[in-house]
């Protein structure tokens, strides 16, 4: 099979990199469309901040004048010298089932990261923690998320066959939402708001969240220093994400803890699942996807729990129960009936232990692949 690689180098070029995913998952009832503009703004070297300390390249695979593949190289020189390494990240990459298309395509990244000075290659990976990351390798008949990678069960066979080893992998739990809440959970959290003088911000509305949005990422910069490949996010990124999300956000479902000086100690950031919606408007906002999306976010019985951490310093303390037990709180009022976690690494316990508490299931799995350019299958100490 005669391959053709071409470099994204317009905006027409952009949307066909972006677009290629649609066609290939077209009628999959498992996997969730990213938020097109999302794709866009993050792809897009003027409006993502992270191409201060990165630089990426993307490309698509074409046979027969028809899309096939598509892949993005990324270094990210923070990363690399946070971890004392020199990899290049691979993400966005998708495939039709032919190992001849796969190799192509991560080899092209390889070349391009020896050619930069790099010694390995990992992936999938974004610019960011805040990108999604790892290849699903449990759990394709299962429901995908806006916040986690879905692909087909012969992406993990390619990556086997092209000589890749696992570096880390991700796990995801789904649980009921539990009808009541255990006077013992209420009688913790009152004693660990006493015993450490903290408090629970009420918000209303979306906009009484914006004066502690930024200290929230700030702690997410503390309480995330040690996981794989974290990359300390700078004041550029936050103030991008706290103006992109923290407009449409159902404050209820959002629980910031905090202390003595009103700096956040530990936070949860959940929101009603999106999946559906975005299946039916393909991702795309115009003309009718907003309205979808914001039907979702006002009228469901799904939650999607994407961010949670607490400040090392208070680590131990029962923050997490704090933030976990106001949101659940929430979610009886609001009707909510089942939850999903967002990616947590496997040997991340302080994060897993809590879920140990509720009648759920490990239902997904996801992977970073590493290879080094010597061939060895090592992974991040």
């Amino acid at each position: 099979m005669e391959i053709e690689l071409r470099k994204v180098q317009t905006k027409k070029d952009l949307r066909q990199f972006i677009a290629f995913q649609n066609k290939l998952y077209k009628g999959n009832k498992y996997w969730c469309p990213p938020m097109r503009m999302d794709e866009i703004n993050t792809l897009s070297r003027a409006k993502n901040p992270a191409f201060d300390f990165c630089e990426a390249e993307y490309w698509i695979a074409y046979h027969g004048g028809e899309p096939v593949g598509r892949i993005a190289g990324i270094i990210n020189h923070k990363a690399n010298e946070r971890w004392n390494e020199k990899l290049v990240r691979f993400g966005w990459i998708d495939f039709i089932d032919d190992p001849e298309v796969s190799r192509v395509l991560l080899e092209t990244v390889e070349a391009w990261g020896r050619s930069k000075g790099m010694d390995g290659i990992h992936g999938p990976l974004g610019f960011s923690d805040m990108d999604n990351e790892g290849m699903l390798i449990k759990g394709f008949e299962e429901m995908a998320t806006l916040a986690s990678i879905y692909n087909f069960p012969y992406y993990v066979e390619h990556m086997e066959k092209h000589g890749f080893g696992k570096a880390a992998d991700w796990v995801q739990y789904e649980f009921d939402i539990p009808p009541t809440i255990p006077d013992k959970v209420e009688r913790l959290s009152l004693l660990v708001k006493e015993k450490y003088k903290l408090r629970i911000i009420k918000a209303k509305k979306s906009k009484d969240l914006l004066p502690y949005a930024p200290k929230m990422f700030k702690t997410l910069n503390s309480a995330f220093s040690e996981l794989y490949g974290y990359t300390q996010l700078t004041q550029k990124q936050m103030d991008m994400y706290v103006k992109a999300y923290f407009g449409f956000v159902r404050p209820e479902y959002i629980s910031f803890v905090v202390d003595e000086h009103d700096d956040v100690v530990g936070f949860g950031v959940s929101m009603p699942s999106l999946t559906k919606a975005l299946q039916k408007c393909d991702g795309k906002l115009f003309p009718f996807g907003f309205l979808y999306i914001l039907r979702a976010i006002k009228k469901n019985d799904v939650i999607d729990m994407y961010l949670n951490g607490v400040r090392p310093d208070y680590h131990g303390k029962g923050v997490n129960a704090l933030y976990y037990n106001e949101m659940h709180r929430a979610y009886i009022k609001g009707g909510i009936k089942k939850a999903v976690t967002n990616p947590q690494l496997e040997d991340n316990a302080k994060a897993l232990t809590i879920w140990k508490n509720f009648n759920g299931r490990q239902h997904l799995t996801r992977r970073c692949w590493i290879k080094h350019f010597g061939g060895s299958e090592t992974a991040k100490q």
